[in-house]
């Protein structure tokens, strides 16, 4: 892959922008779809700054768009076969308007295979280009409209970050804020290194100015985004120098009323030195969430996790001696190639030891390209689904009771949709689980006090207390 190392700024691309404007009689419009993870959600908010910054306007369905623009997801191979099947379906819309541009960003178009595939096999799609690309797309665009030829960038990385990417947030009171990209941990199961590349780190002074324009505008909630975020600052040199409890003290520092979350926490990185900063720090929610994905550790060790239950566990009571009240989610993989019973079994002892509040569990499946893909795998899809089931089982006979003990204390909560049912609102609380209350929809976007009067299996109920 070609690699660039120039760090730059986003620049508005007057040229591109006046030759798009050209070749429409009113401002086109643009449809983005976002697949996966939240780092994803973050790229399809710039995608739409950029369009707009360039003139586009954006559109809530595919029919009305000029352009349409899927911003992929390469975890897994279902999520890859749905992208491939929703453009197929795009064809007739491209026959009805021969002047529809399609594309195809994001961490599909980070793999060659799938660059060659959309290039033979789908004629109708106009552009693509990978996880670095949103800051060109302009002139992209430019090019398709003036050459009249398909734009097929074949899979590059580059070494800098992109500062200043025109942004257009989905929310106005919730933000994602990266922090860094890429990852270098080449977990066995994980495609992420292959498509988003090594980690790179922002500097700390252009992290906090965009925090502190989030927090000026308004947003309550922000959450800090990085495929491991405790890896922070490697990289990083002179008075940029630092590790993530050194970014999370600085964002502290800036006045307003909000919290900050954070995700996704790699135990290997994760120090004392930050566990002791969320406790000390007010503005940081005490919920930890720590994928340990296994509780064997010859499953860790082919996971290329690069720590065992032991030193987890470690981190675990660490933070509880801490941070009263901390409450921890996780996630974990059922059915890793080689996984035998007894493996399973001390994964539910985990579980049980730990007392996670939320889990989020995967049963595995083989991701071309990985190195877990090329490892045997005897057991039985039905094997690995009757070992979920058992799991989930165990999970919620540990969650449930513990939710339902929260019953009668009063909680801050920040309102952020429509319940389910009519005249509710659902509310995130610092621990992550959500609260169901009676509310109007005026309040969504305001911090609110709730008494917790019960519960519906996770789901929290309460009422407002009017203070």
């Amino acid at each position: 892959m070609e690699l660039e190392k120039k760090n730059t700024s986003y620049q508005h691309n007057e040229t591109a922008a006046a030759t798009i404007a050209a070749h429409y009689d009113t401002p086109p419009l643009a449809y983005v779809r976002s697949y996966g993870c939240q780092q994803n959600v973050n790229d399809g908010e710039k995608l739409r700054g950029v369009l707009l910054d360039t003139g586009f306007g954006i559109c809530d369905t595919p029919d009305e768009a000029d352009l349409i623009l899927f911003n992929t997801c390469a975890v897994r191979e279902h999520a890859e076969q749905r992208v491939f099947g929703n453009v197929g379906a795009l064809k007739k819309l491209k026959e009805q308007n021969p002047r529809l541009m399609i594309g195809v960003c994001g961490c599909m178009a980070q793999q060659q295979s799938v660059v060659d595939k959309l290039r033979a096999s789908y004629p109708y799609v106009d552009l693509v280009f990978g996880v670095d690309g949103i800051d060109r797309l302009p002139a992209m665009l430019a090019e398709r409209l003036q050459k009249g030829k398909r734009y097929l960038e074949n899979p590059r990385q580059r070494d800098a970050v992109v500062e200043q990417v025109p942004i257009r947030r989905d929310s106005g009171f919730r933000a994602w804020l990266p922090i860094m990209y890429g990852c270098d941990n080449f977990c066995t199961y994980c495609i992420v290194p292959y498509v988003r590349g090594r980690e790179r780190s922002r500097r700390p002074a252009d992290v906090l100015a965009e925090f502190r324009q989030l927090v000026e505008s308004g947003y309550k909630e922000i959450t800090l985004l990085g495929q491991n975020v405790n890896s922070y600052g490697k990289g990083l040199t002179g008075a940029d120098a630092g590790d993530f409890a050194d970014l999370l003290n600085l964002l502290c520092t800036q006045p307003g009323d909000y919290q900050i979350r954070f995700m996704t926490s790699h135990p290997k990185d994760a120090s004392h030195k930050l566990i002791d900063t969320i406790a000390a720090q007010p503005k940081l929610c005490k919920h930890i969430h720590l994928p340990v994905q296994s509780g064997s550790d010859d499953m860790l060790q082919k996971m290329n996790r690069h720590y065992n239950v032991a030193q987890y566990l470690e981190l675990v009571e660490y933070a509880r001696a801490k941070i009263p009240g901390v409450t921890f989610s996780s996630d974990i993989i059922v059915g890793f190639p080689g996984e035998s019973e007894e493996d399973f079994e001390k994964t539910l002892a985990l579980i049980k030891q730990v007392g996670y509040m939320q889990l989020f569990t995967f049963i595995y499946s083989k991701r071309g390209g990985t190195k877990a893909a090329e490892l045997p795998d005897p057991t039985t899809h039905a094997e690995k689904a009757a070992r979920m089931e058992r799991l989930l089982r165990t999970q919620d006979d540990i969650a449930f009771p513990m939710i339902a003990a929260l019953a009668g204390s009063r909680v801050r909560v920040l309102a952020e949709a429509a319940g389910r049912a009519a005249g509710t609102l659902n509310g995130r609380l610092d621990n992550n689980l959500v609260v169901e209350f009676p509310g109007e929809e005026s309040l969504v976007g305001q911090y609110l006090e709730v008494e917790l009067t019960g519960s519906r299996a996770a789901l929290l109920l309460g009422r407002q207390t009017g203070e």
